[in-house]
């Protein structure tokens, strides 16, 4: 089913945008049809949904970017799609957003599109998708951003720049969403925590620089730089506590980074952070092991 699933949608998606021109409508119907249709009657549908989203998310950022469409839109569309399509067979939802996030920042990478762009834009979907099916709104932000860190490959070998990039708009697309900016913070820890087996100085570089760079997007929507800091650093302790790496570590290393971050920011960004984001938290100490303030 996978390599004809992922043709089938493509074929659909190339059609859809040359034929109406308007994609996230669209591509939310088509995407909802097509995995409805093909998970029913399915003796496994847990083994069975995994394979048909990468599949989906595959199709429809490969038939966008062969017709010159928006891949943003397109993923948007599509993790709506998704969630509707699979809330009809009783598919485990957050799982679901998680899954398909990943696989259409995946897909964007590999065709060489905007993945900050689609990371948001499907991040603003999963939201939107959510609330239509009457999930909780925190948990698809944290599985979607958490889902598209997880996107963009290896920790090891994602440039610090762009993960730090996905991150700063993943806040973007949850404040302009209306969701919950702290569940953004978090889930992008969690994504570079189990994108990665180890916890290299790289890993670390990149924890510091998405801390700085949600601090900073934070900043720029008028939101709680301390909060964020602050469940920034729970989401890099309870990703190092799943992958089996020193929590301390990955503590210190979000902190560092956050308030680096709100030195550029003011004064009184460095003392919420500050105050927020270190000492005891989730019961590891966090200490900055580098200077932040110049």
């Amino acid at each position: 089913m996978p390599a004809v699933l992922a043709e089938k949608m493509k074929d659909a998606i190339v059609a859809i945008i040359r034929g109406k021109g308007e994609i996230v409508n669209a591509v939310t119907e088509t995407v909802s049809d097509t995995l409805t249709t093909a998970l029913k009657g399915t003796g496994s549908i847990g083994n069975a949904l995994t394979g048909a989203v990468a599949d989906v998310a595959s199709g429809v950022i490969e038939g966008t970017s062969q017709v010159g469409g928006d891949l943003g839109e397109a993923a948007r569309g599509a993790v709506v799609g998704v969630l509707r399509g699979t809330k009809q067979v009783g598919a485990e939802a957050f799982d679901t957003i998680g899954s398909t996030v990943q696989n259409l920042v995946k897909a964007t990478v590999e065709v060489g599109g905007d993945v900050g762009s689609a990371a948001r834009q499907a991040l603003e979907g999963a939201i939107e998708g959510a609330h239509s099916i009457g999930l909780k709104g925190v948990d698809a932000v944290a599985a979607a951003a958490a889902g598209a860190i997880q996107g963009l490959g290896d920790v090891g070998k994602t440039a610090t720049t762009t993960t730090a990039g996905v991150a700063r708009e993943l806040v973007q697309g949850a404040f302009n969403a209306g969701g919950d900016l702290g569940s953004a913070a978090k889930g992008a820890m969690l994504g570079i925590l189990r994108g990665t087996t180890e916890l290299t100085g790289q890993a670390a570089d990149t924890i510091g620089a998405t801390a700085g760079s949600l601090v900073k997007a934070t900043a720029d929507v008028g939101g709680d730089v301390g909060r964020i800091a602050k469940v920034a650093v729970e989401g890099a302790i309870q990703g190092a506590k799943e992958i089996g790496v020193d929590a301390a570590q990955a503590a210190s290393a979000a902190a560092g980074g956050a308030l680096r971050a709100a030195g550029d920011v003011s004064t009184t960004a460095v003392e919420q952070v500050e105050r927020a984001a270190t000492g005891v938290i989730s019961g590891v100490k966090v200490v900055v092991a580098t200077p932040f303030r110049g």
